[in-house]
């Protein structure tokens, strides 16, 4: 008689579900692997609350395993370190433990799923991570490459066949999309709830880290890390959001003040994207919620539902339907470097000196902060899409390159030349001045399109309609900004040209 095949199976950073099929039954014969890596410690250089924030998770989760009877092995960086990278690691498991047979879930990064691919010592079986609403098998038909997809198009089929905020086949209340009503800067008034935090001692984590030379930015108080770690701390924030943050979130979610870093946000996207909670389950607990309050209306809970079963796959489609070329789009041939502020915050431009420092100092920044602060900035001032790809990918807990590299090269950059957006997502300082109350007290005039103090948003822009006058002048929805550009008079076009030229030779000094 053969014997039962000995299976490793290889659990992944990101992949904290203890709801996959894998754990519902204990097997003596399968034994799954959690590892603190070198390599993934150290692709990017990631902000310290990031790489806490996921080994500590990992160790939690393999606690979790183990207490339901799983056999498990839970590496630290003192015990990976020597290895080169995860399939060495593999390798000496495999000779270690006599391993058979190894199963891995689908990685979410495409560097991921080719290094597992490629490792051949062990027959290998790849699983669904059964996380995303679109089975990875559907992408390629979801998402074709011969033509221009619309998100929006995406988003009403994925709330048919989920059937969320649906009456029959038509939308509840009669539309689908409220977007225009959620475009309210905060009134000076309104105070946003306190967020949710939690406290764990990650000093154990950073020593590693330390010992191991693995460099980081960003601060953390009292090496405490305040994000959720569990399923269980997950569900906790998740109702904090539903009792504190969903009657204004759809209101304000484009919002932006001094007053608040997390203002009517979630923050849910460390727990969805470490799959700690399932995106069906968060949007379904929520419209159940809202359902019983009066003080909830449908705007608030289509923007969350939108930004979760729309946007979250949406950037996921195109990622794996475009990798591995969409890594080195470049559309614009923006190549300057990206200014030393970005990893400082010391900066006298008030709107980035709070996004960037929010940034250091939570490891996140909402929506618009990300595509219409510094994202706005680096795509008028022309910063190479790889710097910006970077930059985004480390600073932010809740950054994956399939959620953060469409994101940030097609959404904020334009660097996909147009695969995700119809239109670079630019502005002038006039934008910011409206949604947030960072321009009061700023070094820099919003007013002033041109001259020594003006606000470098304002010249900018209009340098960046200028120079690519030949590649957006035809586009539909760009047609009002070049109208504008074209009404300025001959002599404050030169003043603004000669104010945007003298901020580009300076932009580490602005």
């Amino acid at each position: 008689m053969s014997r039962p095949a000995k299976t490793l199976r290889l659990i992944l950073g990101d992949q904290l579900n203890p709801q996959h099929s894998w754990f519902d039954q204990v097997s003596p014969d399968v034994t799954y692997l959690i590892a603190e890596l070198k390599q993934e410690a150290q692709y990017c250089q990631h902000h310290i609350q990031k790489l806490t924030g996921f080994f500590l998770a990992m160790a939690h989760f393999a606690d979790e395993l183990r207490a339901t009877g799983h056999q498990v092995i839970h590496l630290d960086l003192d015990a990976t370190g020597a290895f080169s990278d995860l399939p060495a690691l593999l390798d000496s498991l495999t000779t270690e433990h006599q391993f058979t047979k190894f199963e891995y879930q689908t990685p979410d990064e495409y560097r991921l799923r080719q290094q597992l691919r490629q490792w051949t010592t062990l027959p290998s079986e790849e699983i669904y991570s059964e996380h995303f609403l679109v089975p990875f098998a559907e992408l390629q038909d979801e998402f074709p490459t011969d033509r221009k997809l619309i998100m929006e198009h995406f988003y009403r089929r994925m709330r048919r066949r989920y059937n969320l905020l649906m009456e029959g086949d038509k939308p509840l209340g009669g539309q689908w999309n409220y977007d225009k009503e959620n475009r309210k800067a905060l009134p000076a008034k309104e105070q946003p709830p306190e967020p949710m935090l939690f406290s764990h001692d990650a000093s154990q984590v950073i020593e590693r880290l330390d010992r191991h030379h693995v460099s980081y930015l960003g601060t953390m108080v009292d090496q405490q890390l305040t994000w959720p770690i569990s399923r269980a701390e997950s569900l906790l924030l998740l109702e904090h959001f539903i009792d504190q943050g969903l009657v204004h979130f759809g209101r304000y979610q484009d919002a932006m003040t001094d007053r608040s870093w997390s203002l009517y946000h979630s923050r849910l996207s460390f727990s969805l994207n470490t799959k700690m909670l399932h995106p069906l389950e968060v949007v379904e607990h929520i419209i159940a919620a809202a359902t019983d309050r009066s003080d909830v209306n449908l705007a608030q809970v289509e923007g969350f539902v939108r930004q979760i079963i729309g946007w979250r796959e949406f950037v996921r489609g195109i990622y794996w339907t475009r990798m591995p070329q969409y890594t080195d789009l470049n559309a614009l041939d923006a190549d300057r470097p990206l200014p030393e502020y970005y990893w400082s915050g010391d900066t006298n431009m008030a709107c980035m000196r709070q996004a960037i420092g929010q940034s250091l100092d939570h490891a996140y920044a909402h929506h618009i902060q990300r595509l219409m602060v510094t994202g706005n900035f680096a795509l008028l001032a022309g910063i190479d899409p790889d710097e910006v790809d970077a930059w985004y990918l480390g600073i932010y807990i809740d950054a994956i390159e399939w959620v953060e590299m469409p994101n940030t090269r097609g959404m904020s950059q334009f660097a996909d030349g147009g695969i995700i957006a119809t239109k670079p997502y630019i502005s002038s300082g006039k934008y910011i001045q409206r949604m947030s109350d960072h321009c009061k007290g700023c070094y820099y005039n919003v007013s002033a399109r041109h001259g020594e103090k003006a606000c470098p948003f304002n010249p900018l822009y209009w340098h960046f309609l200028e120079r690519h006058r030949a590649t957006f002048s035809g586009n539909q929805r760009m047609r009002m900004m070049y109208a504008n550009l074209d009404r300025i008079s001959t002599e404050e076009h030169q003043q603004i040209m000669a104010t945007a030229e003298q901020y580009l030779q300076q932009l580490d000094n602005l």
